[in-house]
C-alpha cells in the first residue's frame, strides 16, 4: 500500500531491515545456542506444515507485488502511497508482504527446526508494527480518510 512519489530520503525501509536482521540472528544463535525443538514428536509434520507456509509466503509475495504492479504503486515502503490498495492480498490482510516476510520465519522454523527463527518472528512482526505499520497506518489514515478507515474496519492489520 505504498504510492509512486519518491521515498523520503534518509528513511531508512525498516520491514526488510528488520527481518533480514531476524534471519541472522535465527542462524547465529541457531549454532551457538540451538534451543530444544519439539520435532522428535512432531518431525515430519513440522516441516511438511513448514514447506506449506514457505508456499504461502511465495503466494503472497508474488500477488501483492502482481497486485501493487497493476494498481501502478511503488514497492518501497517508505514511499508516500498514490493510490489506495484494496485488491488481491490486500482484501484479505492489510499487510500481506509483511504477512509473508513472518511467515517465512515461521515456515523455516519448521523445517529446519531451529527454534530462535520463531521466537523472532515474533519478535521481527511487533518490530515492523512498531516501527512500520502503525506509522503507515497513521499516513494512509491521513491521506486517503473515510475511504482508508472503512478498509481499515474491513480488513484486518495481519490476518
Amino acid at each position: 500500500m505504498t504510492g509512486t512519489t519518491k521515498p523520503k530520503h534518509g528513511i531508512i525501509p525498516w520491514p526488510p531491515v528488520i527481518y533480514v536482521v531476524a534471519i541472522v540472528a535465527s542462524i547465529v544463535l541457531g549454532m551457538l545456542y540451538p534451543l530444544p525443538w519439539i520435532g522428535d514428536i512432531f518431525g515430519g509434520l513440522l516441516f511438511g506444515v513448514g514447506w506449506v507456509a514457505l508456499f504461502g509466503v511465495a503466494a503472497l509475495w508474488v500477488t501483492a507485488i502482481r497486485t501493487m504492479i497493476r494498481a501502478r504503486t511503488t514497492l518501497d515502503p517508505n514511499a508516500e502511497p498514490d493510490h489506495l490498495v484494496t485488491s488481491g492480498p490486500f482484501g484479505i490482510t492489510r499487510n500481506p508482504m509483511y504477512l509473508a516476510n513472518t511467515l517465512l520465519l515461521i515456515g523455516v522454523a519448521f523445517i529446519t527446526g531451529i527454534a530462535w527463527f520463531l521466537l523472532f518472528a515474533f519478535i521481527a512482526s511487533f518490530a515492523t508494527q512498531k516501527m512500520a505499520i502503525e506509522k503507515e497506518e497513521k499516513m494512509l489514515a491521513a491521506k486517503f480518510g473515510k475511504k482508508y478507515r472503512d478498509y481499515a474496519k474491513r480488513v484486518r492489520r495481519w490476518i
